[in-house]
């Protein structure tokens, strides 16, 4: 599933392809796809609206609309939105027609066409007037200015759970899955079995700044491209390469040579060393 770096690449690229340009209409061709409202009044409201703005919060895209409504997109395994050129002028020039998986389809006024499409129908589409009524309940930015030490340690503080499964818990941290997890994890040199309340304020800063760290390299890497994730070009990210400990169970740790162990914490696998982060 796309995390965090994933997300923020995705909206960096949409905004200078998407900036300014109006849908002319939609199509929906799987109505569950769209969460709220339901997939008929979603293609009257969203018809002649212009795309203003561009956000993420958490794992989530926020495509603001000149209406002031928000158009909220979750990926989830292997959603993916494209932007795909008018069709060729050249009647015997190859079309590029939508397959199977394409679910939401919006003209644009370039002629161009914004395509979502979703091999396993996980993703959902919201068209909303509030960001809250679907993103409220998210936990703080990690990269944000405001997200101190201080307020991941109150996030743990007193809690019982083991600290991989605090940074998978949306509500704790917002944007954090399983690969930044384990990597930031073991930058930090923290097991990820240790109960998130017992972490000392020492160690904390270091997953602080750990989780800073592997973040922006994921960004700046644009995202990791394993299975299903490319960004909305089409191109792979690279931060696969970067790994220190995920998918790597049973080979040797690339500081230390112990074999990077693999369990399952919080019903995901989990990569971790046992020396350096013992």
């Amino acid at each position: 599933m796309p995390e965090l770096p994933e997300v923020e690449t995705y909206v960096r690229t949409l905004e200078p392809l998407l900036k300014g340009k109006t849908v002319l209409k939609a199509e929906v061709r799987w109505p569950r796809t769209i969460a709220v409202p339901d997939a008929a009044r979603f293609t009257d409201l969203v018809r002649g609206r212009r795309f203003a703005s561009f956000g993420r919060r958490g794992k989530y895209i926020l495509l603001g609309l000149d209406s002031g409504e928000t158009l909220i997109v979750h990926l989830r395994m292997t959603g993916e939105l494209r932007l795909h050129p008018p069709p060729p002028s050249d009647p015997g020039a190859a079309a590029n027609p939508a397959d199977k998986h394409t679910h939401v389809l919006l003209a644009l006024d370039t002629g161009e066409e914004l395509r979502y499409r979703d091999m396993r129908k996980f993703g959902r589409i919201w068209l909303v007037e509030d960001e809250a009524s679907v993103v409220g309940k998210l936990g703080p930015e990690p990269l944000e200015e405001a997200f101190l030490p201080r307020v991941l340690a109150d996030n743990l503080a007193g809690r019982k759970a083991n600290v991989k499964a605090l940074l998978l818990n949306q509500t704790v941290l917002a944007g954090v899955g399983n690969i930044y997890a384990d990597e930031s994890l073991f930058h930090a040199g923290i097991d990820p079995r240790r109960a998130g309340g017992s972490l000392d304020f020492e160690e904390i800063e270091r997953l602080h700044l750990a989780l800073r760290k592997v973040l922006l390299a994921g960004i700046e890497a644009q995202g990791s491209s394993l299975q299903n994730y490319a960004p909305p070009t089409g191109a792979k990210g690279g931060f696969q390469e970067q790994f220190q400990v995920f998918r790597r169970g049973g080979e040797p740790c690339f500081h230390c040579g112990a074999p990077v162990t693999r369990t399952v914490l919080a019903q995901r696998s989990t990569h971790f060393c046992p020396s350096c982060q013992s």
